[in-house]
């Protein structure tokens, strides 16, 4: 049962239900690619440690994706009619949850490629308080609608 489930009040509702954007895989992705382009080169004309590259790229290509399939499992973010909340975490459990009536403004904040894979860092301002970002959310324009049409 997830998190977000296992918290909500009596009466209140779901308005959006998210996690982190898929791009957290993007750094494996690219190391396999190097591996695997590595092993292509190498095919005609073997080199002494080139199959050791090869090999290096893609044991931590496979490990990063593990780390960013683990992140995204782990990571839930939810906007009820009352309170945005964030869960990440498994074994050690990290929440924020923020009461609507103490949300002053919401920053989002995206890069070129967030821009075009529509991901980003959205910042809650709340009363007397910032409070840490949500890193690498997806749909953060989405988000933010959500959080300030009260």
């Amino acid at each position: 049962m997830s998190y977000i489930k296992h918290v909500l009040q009596p009466g209140e509702t779901v308005r959006y239900h998210g996690s982190t954007h898929w791009m957290l895989y993007f750094p494996a992705i690219l190391l396999a690619a190097a591996g695997f382009v590595t092993l292509i080169l190498m095919w005609g004309a073997p080199q002494p440690y080139g199959l050791l590259v090869a090999i290096a790229c893609l044991v931590i290509a496979f490990v990063l994706a593990i780390r960013a399939w683990w992140m995204r499992w782990t990571t839930e973010i939810a906007v009820t009619d009352r309170r945005v909340i964030y869960v990440q975490g498994f074994f050690e459990r990290k929440s924020i949850e923020v009461h609507m009536n103490q949300i002053e403004s919401v920053d989002v904040d995206q890069t070129i490629l967030g821009r075009l894979f529509n991901y980003g860092d959205v910042t809650i301002h709340g009363t007397g308080t910032t409070y840490e970002p949500l890193r690498a959310a997806d749909r953060p324009i989405a988000l933010r609608n959500e959080i300030i049409a009260r």
